[in-house]
């Protein structure tokens, strides 16, 4: 069984209230009408051949519409989901305006079974958080990639 990977870029900001994240809401009606676990760092899947950094560049750019912001990139390792997908994430610092995302899509069948293909973004709002509001929406393995970017930021 081959295994799933994605890489991603957790955008951070220092502000006066403590550090802030930028988190995507996955598009789609599956994620509708949640909040808690339904929020990721900006990332998507890569092939074996392709390096993790330049698909999380990639993905970003897929993702939010938007170039990927140089800067120091901070390593922060991979978890594994509950769906055994890997996820290798790098935080940047940079400032974003979350109104000027224009979010790549994806096309499936909608409502299952209709024959009838829909288009949804991939990220249907990106917002910043704090750690603590992060922490309770995102995805759950996710949360580690807070807790290192915390110990790396103290």
């Amino acid at each position: 069984m081959t295994v799933r990977r994605s890489a991603g870029l957790l955008l951070f900001r220092r502000t006066a209230d403590g550090p802030q994240v930028l988190l995507g809401h996955m598009g789609g009606p599956f994620f509708a009408r949640k909040d808690a676990g339904a929020w990721t760092v900006p990332k998507g899947e890569y092939e074996p051949d392709e390096p993790a950094w330049d698909a999380a560049r990639r993905e970003f750019r897929e993702e939010l519409g938007l170039e990927p912001p140089d800067g120091e990139a901070i390593a922060l390792g991979e978890v594994r989901q509950t769906n055994g997908k890997l996820v290798t994430a790098w935080a940047v610092e940079a400032d974003l305006d979350p109104a000027a995302v224009v979010p790549g899509t994806f096309t499936m069948e909608w409502p299952p079974r209709s024959g009838r293909l829909r288009e949804f973004p991939e990220l249907d709002r990106v917002a910043w958080f704090g750690l603590e509001r992060a922490r309770a929406v995102i995805v759950t393995a996710q949360a580690a990639f807070l807790d290192r970017l915390a110990e790396h930021s103290a």
